[in-house]
């Protein structure tokens, strides 16, 4: 396996480990009358209500809009970097080969 191969790889792994936190990390709200935990980062796909002024509940808001931009921010900008590794290591090797 050569250096651009174990970059892309370690990358992919590291990147999708942020991407699966960033994702499904819970910030919990404890405002006296309304307590929630909010999903999601850059934005927020999930609120799951815990506690309202009338008491205990349990009620989740999904917007699945919101977790398929995410969703897209996070992968688009892993297929970015790992082209541009490629294309950056393909035109190393090239230069190499010309001039050796």
């Amino acid at each position: 396996m050569d250096r651009k191969n174990i970059l892309i790889v370690m990358f992919t792994l590291l990147w999708s480990t942020a991407a699966i936190l960033a994702i499904t990390w819970g910030s919990e709200f404890n405002w006296p009358d309304y307590v929630h935990v909010r999903y999601g980062f850059p934005f927020t796909w999930g609120i799951h209500t815990l506690s309202t002024i009338h008491g205990p509940v349990d009620i989740w808001k999904v917007d699945a809009s919101a977790l398929f931009i995410d969703l897209v921010f996070w992968l688009g900008i892993m297929s970015l970097v790992i082209i541009v590794v490629s294309i950056s290591f393909g035109e190393k090797r090239k230069m190499e080969k010309t001039l050796g």
